[in-house]
């Protein structure tokens, strides 16, 4: 069922899509962040999961296929949006889904809400933009990319520039997909009309550019992984990006951290290899309902 939620904090105001499927326990897919996600990228693994669990996936504030208001969007705002959802809109959800930058927001957020998460399905996670990550840290003159973004006749042809055809395919034939076809016919139409979405530019320049990267360093991503308190499951795939997976596997060294590799797949696993990823995050996700019918009376 997809419904339209109504997000208000401060004078920030803005409408995201919502779908929900399944009975059960809650679980929660968050979508990527990047400048062609949509909550749609996790109907795959929605549709497997719903036949054990009430699954719900939300646009992030900034992204999605709603036209979005001109904002100064801020780790800050997505970390209070999500905040929001999970005690609002979807409490005390038994696991969250999450691909990518979500998935460093999952961690702050059960860090710095425990008890408002469960369980976590990390999925090929990352902390730092495509720009930071390429350049191996945040110039002082990506602030000057973002600001002149907003305005009315520059930052459209820079936006557009970032989003061309050519600049997406190269993308995702390069870090995203493992097949290079993967993305073309409608799925490429597809991608291509979420670019085109009113007030897209503005969430899409700060999440390229490091605007949206919730923590600063490597040591502060690992650090929330050890003080998230809560089961961790972490997803990726055997072709993920040289410089993306260094920072996937150090987390294998956390204890408690529980990582497996999947014989396929780059950054969006969930997306190309549904069924891999969710028969992954199924049998985590069920180890409570197992081992509470395996205790004895």
């Amino acid at each position: 069922m997809e419904r339209k939620l109504r997000y208000k904090s401060g004078r920030f105001e803005i409408t995201l899509g919502l779908e929900e499927d399944g009975n059960g326990p809650s679980v929660v897919l968050l979508p990527a962040l990047s400048s062609i996600s949509t909550r749609h990228e996790m109907h795959p693994l929605s549709e497997r999961l719903a036949s054990d669990f009430r699954v719900a996936s939300v646009d992030w504030p900034g992204f999605g296929d709603c036209p979005r208001p001109r904002c100064d969007l801020s780790p800050e705002i997505l970390s209070r949006f999500l905040d929001w959802f999970l005690t609002e809109v979807a409490p005390l959800p038994h696991g969250i889904v999450a691909p990518g930058h979500a998935a460093t927001y999952a961690l702050h957020q059960a860090v710095h809400r425990p008890g408002t998460t469960g369980r976590l399905v990390l999925v090929a996670p990352t902390w730092r933009g495509p720009l930071p990550t390429v350049l191996n840290g945040e110039p002082a003159w990506f602030a000057r990319i973002r600001a002149a973004a907003d305005r009315p006749v520059v930052g459209p042809l820079l936006y557009r520039m970032n989003v061309s055809r050519f600049v997406i395919l190269k993308m995702a034939r390069g870090h995203v997909y493992d097949d290079r076809e993967w993305l073309s016919g409608q799925r490429l139409s597809a991608k291509l009309s979420i670019t085109r979405t009113q007030g897209a530019r503005y969430g899409s320049i700060r999440f390229v550019t490091g605007g949206l990267d919730r923590v600063e360093s490597r040591e502060s991503f690992l650090d929330l992984a050890r003080r998230a308190n809560v089961p961790i499951l972490v997803l990726y795939g055997d072709k993920t990006p040289r410089k993306s997976r260094a920072e996937i596997e150090a987390l294998a060294e956390i204890p408690g951290v529980r990582t497996e590799r999947l014989p396929r797949g780059k950054l969006a696993i969930h997306e190309e290899f549904p069924d891999s990823v969710a028969d992954a995050a199924m049998s985590f996700l069920c180890e409570n309902q197992r081992q509470s019918m395996a205790a004895p009376n």
